[in-house]
């Protein structure tokens, strides 16, 4: 999703997060559906950031945990990061049939490598992500046939933003 700032894009991107990894959809929902626990990870582009924005929109407020996106009921274990104060760095999340999805948050400030090995489901990239950070999260989800999603307002210009992606389809348009 490509908009203006405080158009609503991180709660937008949060609510369909959350939906995956609960299973939990509206009855209107025409897009993809999971009926499985997921593994997914929310990245912003710092780690503070991340915190501030990502992980207050999911959880609520640094000791009011569940009063967010996320349901406290659905909460299950929360594991810290250990060199920013107050971050998160996983979720689990109980699934309405009882099975255990699983969150990480990540920031774009830990270099590309923070962001391989692993096969993941959903990805969700709150602002604007190098040319490296998306092509890792791309083939993250490969295997799984999962989600990459983005929501950034194009700071650098929106022709520059879908030429860097469109200029390197491996495919041909």
């Amino acid at each position: 999703m490509l908009s203006g700032n405080r158009c609503g894009k991180t709660v937008c991107a949060g609510y369909e997060l959350v939906s995956h990894l609960l299973g939990e959809y509206e009855p209107f929902w025409p897009g993809y559906r999971f009926d499985r626990p997921i593994r997914a990870w929310a990245a912003g582009d710092t780690a503070e950031t991340t915190r501030n924005i990502l992980q207050h929109e999911l959880l609520g407020p640094v000791g009011a945990f569940g009063t967010g996106l996320i349901p406290k009921r659905a909460l299950g274990r929360i594991t810290q990061q250990r060199n920013v104060p107050d971050a998160v760095q996983g979720i689990h999340v109980i699934r309405r049939d009882g099975g255990r999805s699983v969150l990480q948050l990540k920031s774009f400030d830990h270099g590309h490598e923070s962001f391989q090995g692993t096969s993941q489901d959903v990805i969700w990239l709150d602002e604007e992500p190098t040319l490296d950070i998306y092509t890792e999260c791309v083939m993250r989800t490969m295997i799984t046939n999962g989600l990459v999603m983005c929501t950034f307002t194009p700071l650098l210009g929106l022709e520059r933003c879908c030429h860097d992606i469109h200029a390197r389809r491996p495919y041909p348009r």
